[in-house]
């Protein structure tokens, strides 16, 4: 991720504007932090955003110990 921010990016400000929004305290010192990490995790959904899982049934569909347990590879 670059070090200036872009128009999808969350500035250090806009970080401690949502989070008085929220009804959190945020310190001044921490603003650069937290944008830094809100920009991390948009940055991993983004990428989760992308994925293809076709026809990958949802976690519901799973039967834990319906698995054939065998030593075969």
């Amino acid at each position: 991720m670059s070090t200036s921010p872009t128009a999808a990016e969350l500035t250090p400000a806009e970080a401690a504007r949502w989070a008085a929004r929220a009804g959190l305290a945020l310190p001044a010192d921490r603003h650069a932090a937290v944008a830094a990490t809100a920009n991390h995790l948009l940055a991993v959904v983004a990428i989760l955003r992308e994925l293809d899982f076709g026809d990958t049934p949802p976690a519901s569909a799973y039967r834990a110990g319906g698995e054939r347990l065998d030593a075969a590879v």
